[in-house]
């Protein structure tokens, strides 16, 4: 975008295309843990008030992408010292264990306070926050799993439940036979079998895809 036409072509796609107008009225931004904030795609605005709260690292779960979202966040995070951290995660699948993985190494190298998030701020930014406070910050599960419930906009009846299943999954095998959670993920996990368990409703998923349009 290096023309001033182009810029505002930007924008526009931004909030139109990438749904930014709805973002500026409601960015979905809490404040989890001393070290850790939560939040639907940021603006470059939204990113300047990060900035001014002290946070060093953006933590981006929708990837790079060649888009003018994308394109605006990376430059304000350089505008603003921010480090610019891009971690896709799928809402709709099981987690990968690499990602897993991945995400373990990636919590105690990052530099806090951090901001995470996703589209929306609401499946994917859910379950890499329960995963942080649980993994990284030792808070008990059940407590990090209120992570990815209504108050963010998550819908556990739709596919993006599948997010809440895995660590069902995990609190089932612990409670039978207790299991650190990194040994459960790398010696028992199957991501394909837990996935053909998983079930959807349908109605939830004519809301999440269809009304709200969610990645």
């Amino acid at each position: 975008m290096a023309t001033p036409w182009q810029r505002s072509l930007g924008h526009l796609e931004s909030l139109f295309i990438d749904h930014a107008c709805f973002r500026l009225l409601y960015s979905n931004t809490y404040r989890i843990s001393p070290n850790m904030y939560r939040a639907s795609q940021p603006s470059p605005s939204h990113i300047a008030q990060a900035a001014r709260n002290g946070v060093r690292s953006v933590l981006n779960l929708r990837g790079g992408r060649d888009c003018a979202s994308y394109i605006l966040e990376a430059e304000a995070c350089r505008a603003h010292g921010i480090e610019l951290v891009d971690f896709p995660v799928n809402s709709r699948d099981m987690p990968k264990k690499e990602t897993l993985l991945k995400a373990r190494e990636l919590f105690k190298t990052m530099q806090y306070p951090a901001l995470m998030h996703c589209k929306s701020g609401a499946d994917r930014a859910g379950f890499m926050s329960t995963l942080f406070l649980f993994v990284h910050e030792g808070q008990p599960l059940p407590e990090a799993m209120k992570q990815l419930s209504w108050k963010y906009g998550h819908f556990k009846q739709a596919k993006t439940g599948i997010l809440d299943y895995f660590f069902d999954l995990y609190a089932a095998y612990n409670e039978k036979r207790p299991t650190a959670f990194w040994d459960w993920v790398e010696r028992v996990y199957d991501p394909v079998e837990a996935k053909a368990s998983f079930r959807s409703r349908e109605w939830a998923d004519t809301v999440v895809d269809r009304v709200l349009g969610r990645e």
